[in-house]
Formats: C-alpha cells, structure tokens, sequence
C-alpha cells in the first residue's frame, strides 16, 4: 500500500488546516482546497492516514458537485482538476504537484454560513439517541413507535446544527433556531437546497444499491452579480462518508445499527482501546495496519458503488 499523505507544504499562503483539508490562498479571490489523507474520529486525528482517501474523497465530491450542480444551486467549485488551473497556478505548484495532483479544487472565495445543513432520511447516530429519550430529533417531534435506523415518516428532515469553531463542538438545534442566525428567508433558502440536494442523491445512491442515510451540507455567501442580495452557493466537500451516512440496501434491516462506508473501522478499533471519549490535547494515536487497509477498501467500494466507476488511483 502506498504512503498517505497526512501534511503539505505549498509555496501559497496557508488559510486553515483542518481535520481532513488544508486550505490555502490561490490569489485573486480564490482558495486551493487539498484534501490530505488523514483521518479522524471522537475529535483525534489519527497520526497515520489512509493512503489515497484524499484522493477518493475528492474524486467523490467532484461526481456529486457535477451531478446536483449547477442546475440545483450552484457552488464554489472553479476547476477539480491541476490541469485545469490558471497557468499562473500550474507554475506555482509545479515542484510540489504530487502534493496536489487528483486530490485539490480551486474554489471562489465564500463567506461561509454558520449553519451545518444536515438533512436526515433515517433514524441513526445522536438523532436516534435525542428520539429515544425525548421523542424528537433537534427539537422536532416525531410519530411514536419508530425503530432505530428506520426511514422517518413523511422525511427527509432538515436538522441543523451550530457550526462551532475549530476545537469546539456543533450543537444541534431547531430548524427555527436558523431564522436567528441567518434571517427568515435565508433560512428557508437553506433548508430548501438541502433537502433538493438530499433528495436527488438519495435517488442516485438507491439506484446504486446504497441508503444515503443522512448527510451534512455546507453553504457559503458570494457577491451578487444582479442584486443587492448575496448569492446561495454550494461550498466544502459534499457528498463523502466523511460527512454522510452510506449503508448498503441489500443489507438493510431496520431496528438495529447499521454497517456504514465510512471510517466505522477506525471508531470500533478506537473504541476498544477506550478512546472514544474527548482526548486530551495532542494525544497521539496510530491505528494498525489492519484498520487502514480495512478503512482504505471501505472508502474504495463506496466510490464505486456510487460512481459506477473503478477505482484506479493510489
């Protein structure tokens, strides 16, 4: 198995560096997203990677940002590919391309809206844990009687959450709760797009035999080009097991958890080594070599899964 790539180092400004992407200034009103292969789970970032999941999860987001854009809403996508970006860009990073090569987008600068637009078409994860002992998911009061990991009646739902600084933790709030963050009607623009966005992948993954169980999207504020209002964009990644809740069809059986594609290996193996808590700062944690190969074909089968595509880059 190859080497992942867990940091970078590019002659542009660095912006951010969060769990999984480095962001860096690419000039002119754009950032060069590049998405490393680390991973992270329970708020530790593993020291090791997963060789290639930065590429996978960047050749997902680029089908999925084809796919629901621009005729749903548009995004902040300028080029997914290094050979698309502007000359001036290919000759700063000449020298560091396999840092960036199949794994970074150019995107428009956005002002990012503080709202994690997370849509639910299941009953799992903290949203089955609040029903459980409430009887409502973020507030909202569902029908009684639902079993975990069941569809919700009469979804999907708009459930969002906080978006917390860096180190912090979202919080989970009503739907209303947006209206104070954001305004009415930005609020219901945002609800609106994400339940679209849910909706028409969740018809594409069943018809690969997959469940989009439930997925988080972000969304992001440009300058108007006919207005006084900024525009509604698409931003971050979309689409990922990083961010969605994957299962498969065939396999599904309400009433009890389900196995997910995504990093589930990585959460059972820190579990076990009762590392599923909040670590403390700088905690530093290896996974085996077992879990990353586990990991890295989990990653690979739902790309395929959901492109129709093989998988042919390491």
């Amino acid at each position: 198995m190859s080497s992942a790539l867990t940091t970078t180092s590019l002659p542009l400004p660095l912006i951010a560096k969060g769990k999984v992407r480095d962001v860096y200034d690419a000039g002119q009103g754009t950032l060069l997203f590049v998405a490393t292969d680390r991973i992270s789970a329970f708020d530790i970032v593993l020291e090791n990677g997963i060789p290639g999941k930065g590429k996978l999860l960047h050749a997902l987001s680029t089908f999925w940002f084809k796919l629901l854009t621009p005729h749903l809403i548009g995004s902040h996508v300028l080029a997914d590919s290094f050979d698309d970006f502007p000359a001036e860009l290919k000759e700063k990073l000449a020298g560091v391309k396999d840092q960036v090569e199949n794994r970074s987008m150019l995107v428009k600068r956005a002002d990012v809206v503080p709202v994690e637009a997370i849509v639910r078409g299941y009953l799992t994860g903290s949203g089955w844990k609040e029903y459980k002992q409430h009887g409502t998911v973020h507030g909202i009061r569902l029908a009684e009687g639902i079993v975990e990991s069941q569809e919700i009646p009469n979804g999907p739902i708009f459930t969002p959450s906080t978006k917390a600084e860096q180190g912090a933790h979202d919080e989970n709030i009503h739907p209303d709760k947006v209206k104070d963050i954001v305004g009415a009607q930005r609020a219901e623009e945002i609800s609106k797009a994400a339940i679209q966005l849910y909706t028409k992948a969740s018809q594409h993954a069943r018809s690969r035999g997959i469940i989009l169980a439930d997925t988080k999207f972000e969304f992001g504020l440009i300058p108007p080009s006919s207005s006084d209002r900024q525009t509604l964009i698409l931003v971050d990644e979309v689409l990922t097991p990083d961010s969605s809740r994957f299962w498969d069809a065939n396999a599904y059986k309400a009433g009890e958890s389900q196995s997910s594609f995504d990093k589930q290996y990585v959460r059972d193996w820190l579990k076990s080594k009762g590392l599923d808590k909040a670590a403390d700062e700088g905690t530093k944690v290896s996974l085996p070599s077992d879990v990353v190969q586990r990991t890295a074909e989990k990653y690979r089968e739902a790309y395929e899964r959901i492109t129709g595509e093989k998988w042919n880059l390491q």
